[in-house]
């Protein structure tokens, strides 16, 4: 392995679930030497990649499809205190946690939608046909949480959008 390939692996092994800008400005390598270290990575089996919400993530391979999209959708804000909200307050009403984590209800939902696809949280209805919010598997969930440590870019962009969906509302 050269050693930019071994940068690129190691900046992934330190910061699971890490998107691709990420690892350019992390690394300090242009975008076309990283996206070629990585796709080499990957096919040979050293790095697996997620594509969740617009953006690709790279996981050292021992991360099986659950949990690279946990900490994909995780290192979204929004989505990430959603889940924190569940974690604290048990099962909920998607008004509960939107309120809580301080976003619309639609924003709520666009996260929630993702959450759901990749099996994180599920959405249970009663008699009345209420929902209520539920982490599907909230121990796994703990561990995995422990791998995000989102930038301050990601952070920007995630708290840009409720500013935008505040103005909108």
């Amino acid at each position: 392995m050269t050693d930019t390939r071994d940068r690129v692996a190691a900046h992934v092994r330190d910061d699971p679930g890490v998107h691709f800008n990420a690892v350019v400005r992390a690394t300090d390598l242009a975008p076309g030497q990283v996206q070629h270290h990585a796709r080499r990575l990957v096919r040979a089996g050293d790095l697996a990649v997620e594509r969740v919400s617009g953006r690709t993530h790279y996981f050292p391979p021992e991360f099986d499809d659950w949990e690279r999209g946990v900490v994909a959708l995780a290192r979204r804000e929004t989505a990430r205190d959603a889940l924190y909200h569940l974690l604290d307050n048990g099962p909920s009403r998607p008004d509960d946690v939107a309120d809580s984590v301080g976003v619309a209800r639609s924003t709520l939902e666009h996260h929630l939608d993702a959450l759901t696809t990749h099996d994180v949280v599920e959405k249970r209805r009663d008699e009345r046909n209420r929902v209520t919010l539920a982490l599907v598997r909230p121990e796994e969930t703990v561990r995995l949480l422990a791998d995000v440590d989102p930038t301050a870019a990601d952070r920007f962009v995630d708290r840009f959008e409720r500013l935008l969906d505040n103005f909108f509302d």
